[in-house]
């Protein structure tokens, strides 16, 4: 078990390495981008799709990461309000049901590949870029989400790891 969550961990850095990489490419894509249209005055035909395609894409690839370092969005209303006990089932009832969510939108990314890539889809644009090689973000970043999800499941089931990125004490005792 602990094999399989450091594993999952190790893959999950990767997705943010692979996120950032992806962010900063945009980014030289914007400024290449500015520079082809107001200085030299020349069209740009592929580098709006690849932008809104990058980032799109570091979002769902950089996903897992976010999770390993709990840096999703949450309210913690409730669980500053129980105990450790409490905040474990609490996290256990929400990361299943977002590994059974995970699950749900990795497979129907799957099904939205395949057809892509069976159909041959591509942009409407001069570019023409095949739509199955953005589409693929889906399947292999949600996919990896639902691994960092089982990973923080049995990690929580094993008794490690603080749920919801908490300290083990309520921070408004002692004021």
């Amino acid at each position: 078990m602990q094999l399989f969550i450091k594993s999952v961990a190790v893959i999950s850095r990767a997705c943010g390495v692979i996120a950032a990489v992806l962010i900063l490419l945009a980014i030289l894509v914007v400024c290449q981008m500015v520079i082809m249209r107001y200085l030299l005055s020349a069209s740009t035909v592929w580098q709006t799709e690849f932008v809104i395609f990058s980032l799109v894409g570091a979002t769902l690839i950089g996903s897992p990461y976010v999770l390993l370092i709990k840096g999703h969005v949450n309210v913690d209303l409730l669980p500053l309000y129980l105990g450790e006990r409490g905040r474990r089932i609490l996290a256990l009832i929400a990361s299943t049901g977002g590994l059974l969510f995970c699950l749900l939108l990795t497979w129907n990314g799957t099904e939205l590949f395949i057809e892509a890539l069976q159909g041959g889809w591509t942009t409407d644009t001069v570019w023409a870029l095949p739509l199955w090689i953005p589409y693929l973000a889906m399947p292999i970043g949600i996919g990896l989400l639902s691994l960092q999800y089982l990973a923080d499941i049995l990690s929580l089931t094993m008794g490690h790891g603080m749920p919801f990125a908490m300290q083990s004490h309520n921070p408004y005792e002692g004021e």
